[in-house]
């Protein structure tokens, strides 16, 4: 059965591979991106995603079976925040009345394996209370100090994506609109976004040593593209607030076997 998607960064990386994935399905797909889609939007400001969020929702006639959010940075900048934090939730918060149209609405979104990584408890706290402006002051200081401190406000934009995603699941917003919410958390996944970094052996080794792969190292964009398009399909019908580890291995290694003593 066809379906209407919104899929966010849409003209490259993931968000290509999974629009183009499930065009080939037979499904209609929204694409929003800066630039060379059906929705040209800035998820980096409020009135951007508001405006995205509507200027979709119109083009898919106020119905819409899935979104998928795969617009993201990691830079170690301010601004990897506000789009992959409230760039996320924002939006789709945004098109809740378009999703409870729809006869199955799902959602999903990409988180990181950097969930694991250290994080900055303010900014994660920030996020999570909805706060953009103390979060963009907690990250500008981080960005102050140089790359290696200003890589937390990435994998804090993702812990605390993550944390969204398992409170809201199970909300009445959601819950209780029938929307199961998810996210998927990649390894390295090789994109134009990561090409750079992996071109060197110094680089691929500093990736490799945070982001250890033991399954067949480096992934596709189709490995993740698959699992999001499961997800925010109709068989999906009880997986909710999750953060499904699609990474090689790498929660396994870095977390060990036990993630069940904190209930001991």
């Amino acid at each position: 059965m066809s379906r209407t998607y919104i899929v966010t960064g849409a003209a490259s990386g993931m968000g290509a591979t999974t629009t183009k994935t499930l065009r080939e399905q037979g499904h209609t797909v929204i694409g929003v991106d800066l630039a060379g889609v059906e929705v040209s939007g800035d998820l980096s400001t409020h009135d951007g995603r508001i405006t995205a969020a509507a200027e979709a929702a119109a083009l898919a006639g106020g119905v819409v079976d899935g979104v998928i959010a795969c617009a993201g940075i990691s830079a170690p900048i301010a601004k990897t925040t506000s789009i992959n934090f409230f760039g996320v939730t924002e939006f789709l918060t945004a098109l809740l009345p378009a999703l409870r149209a729809s006869d199955a609405p799902r959602a999903a979104v990409v988180s990181s394996m950097a969930t694991l990584h250290p994080v900055t408890v303010e900014l994660v706290e920030a996020q999570l209370a909805g706060d953009e402006a103390r979060a963009l002051v907690e990250a500008e200081a981080l960005a102050a100090q140089g790359p290696q401190v200003g890589y937390q406000i990435y994998a804090s934009s993702k812990r605390g994506l993550s944390r969204w995603v398992r409170r809201e699941s199970i909300s009445e917003a959601w819950a209780g609109s029938g929307i199961p919410l998810n996210a998927v958390a990649p390894g390295t996944v090789i994109t134009p976004m990561t090409q750079e970094l992996l071109s060197t052996p110094e680089g691929a080794a500093f990736t490799d040593a945070a982001v250890p792969m033991p399954l067949n190292y480096h992934q596709s964009a189709q490995s993740i593209a698959d699992l999001l398009i499961w997800l925010t399909s109709a068989q999906n019908t009880h997986c909710a607030g999750q953060t499904i580890y699609c990474d090689g291995g790498a929660d396994a290694t870095l977390r060990g076997d036990d993630v069940w003593a904190w209930n001991d």
